[in-house]
């Protein structure tokens, strides 16, 4: 994970706001942030995908390993919950580490 120090950290609701805006952008459809975005058959794995790529930009993370279950991704408010996770835990080899 890369995050600028001079950066505030978003919260959860800023990151649930831009996501809301992505998502409606992306599919031309208004989602709520406790939608099931899969499971709805809206969106494919593929798409996963280009979630992921969009946070890690967005916020200056890296999504790796187990963060990477669909369950992460399944609603707004989890990928939120995810990347504020992701913003506040040290990067590996830095402080903390």
């Amino acid at each position: 994970m890369t995050t600028s120090s001079d950066q505030p950290v978003p919260d959860s609701g800023t990151v649930q706001t831009d996501m809301l805006g992505y998502l409606t952008k992306r599919t031309g459809k208004t989602w709520a942030a406790d939608a099931d975005v899969f499971g709805s058959g809206g969106l494919s794995s593929l798409f996963a995908m280009e979630l992921v790529v969009h946070l890690e930009k967005s916020y200056g993370i890296e999504i790796r390993g187990a963060d990477l279950r669909m369950e992460n991704f399944r609603t707004v408010r989890r990928m939120a919950a995810l990347v504020e996770r992701l913003l506040r835990q040290p990067a590996p080899g830095g402080p903390g580490a």
